[in-house]
């Protein structure tokens, strides 16, 4: 099976790279350094690829995007995301089925079906989207029209929707409280108890991802993907405190006066994002694919621990 990644600088696309080998084709704006195998240019922002690239692919796997930005401070957001996240998500699949792709791999996100499960059941493939943000709509845009290019074309189209990833390399504010944990500076979510959040590793999204490459059963559906545990704010500092073998330093604020703080100071989102709760229901994806994480959260934890212990030395 010849597959072709975009995307494969970037933290998913680069975890898949190393796992599906050096046959692996690539197109993006620039080579990977650890990537001997075939290269091709493609810009995302306006698309621009060489046909070249699709001769004897048999599936592509499309992790390129325009990543969730924080305060994005774009005067027209939605219109700079739908750039790159579904114009030339859509400019893509139509080269990739006019020359005979198999199957389209899509990594969209979890922000399509929504921000927060707090007050309803865990988010499945079959409820009604409702994203939030630019971001998510430029993601649902995107895979709305791929189900039409699958209906039209008969190449077949595969949705992966993840939540939060995590593992070897992560940034982004996933990293920046594992080093306060490391640091042993003490965070006021001791109390944040009752919320309850999906995350992914990413050894467990790509073997998903390889999963959906072959599986007979994975053509033209949308899969959620976990970890398959799903864990509390408190919990998530507690497990990151173990993997770096250091004391929970965490203070047992009560969640009331975080969500007072976050009035105060303009930053109430963050106070909800870490209040809230956010799960997905991966019971079809397992049940469809014969499918179950390869790696325990815990796992996953200590993993990305190692990589940075590593880093630092």
């Amino acid at each position: 099976m010849k597959t072709l990644v975009t995307g494969a600088s970037g933290f998913v696309g680069a975890h898949l790279l190393a796992s599906l080998g050096p046959n692996t084709t690539v197109i993006g704006r620039k080579p990977v350094p650890f990537h001997d195998g075939p290269y091709f240019f493609a810009d995302f922002d306006g698309f621009e690829a060489n046909e070249a690239a699709f001769v004897n692919i048999d599936v592509v796997v499309h992790c390129a995007a325009r990543a969730h930005v924080m305060n994005d401070q774009e005067s027209d957001p939605l219109s700079v995301f739908r750039k790159v996240n579904t114009y030339s998500t859509i400019k893509l699949a139509e080269m990739a089925a006019k020359n005979r792709v198999k199957r389209f791999i899509y990594i969209s996100s979890i922000k399509v079906n929504g921000e927060d499960t707090s007050l309803t059941a865990p988010f499945t493939a079959h409820d009604v989207p409702k994203p939030e943000d630019a971001y998510g709509i430029s993601k649902l845009e995107a895979e709305q029209q791929l189900l039409e290019i699958a209906k039209n074309t008969g190449m077949e189209v595969v949705i992966i929707r993840p939540p939060l990833v995590y593992g070897s390399g992560v940034k982004g504010n996933f990293r920046t409280l594992q080093n306060v944990v490391n640091k042993r500076i003490p965070l006021p979510f001791r109390s944040i108890t009752k919320n309850k959040r999906s995350m992914v590793f990413v050894g467990n999204l790509v073997n998903l991802i390889e999963t959906c490459i072959s599986h007979p059963n994975a053509g033209n559906k949308i899969f959620l993907v976990s970890d398959d545990h799903d864990i509390s704010t408190a919990e998530m500092i507690d497990k990151m405190s173990s993997a770096c073998r250091k004391g929970n330093f965490s203070l047992p604020v009560p969640v009331f006066l975080l969500e007072i703080l976050g009035k105060v100071t303009g930053r109430s989102d963050m106070i909800n994002r870490l209040t809230g709760s956010l799960q997905v229901d991966i019971s079809e994806t397992k049940k469809i694919l014969d499918w179950q994480p390869l790696f325990n959260i815990t796992e996953g934890f200590d993993q990305v621990e190692n990589f940075h212990t590593r880093k630092v030395k």
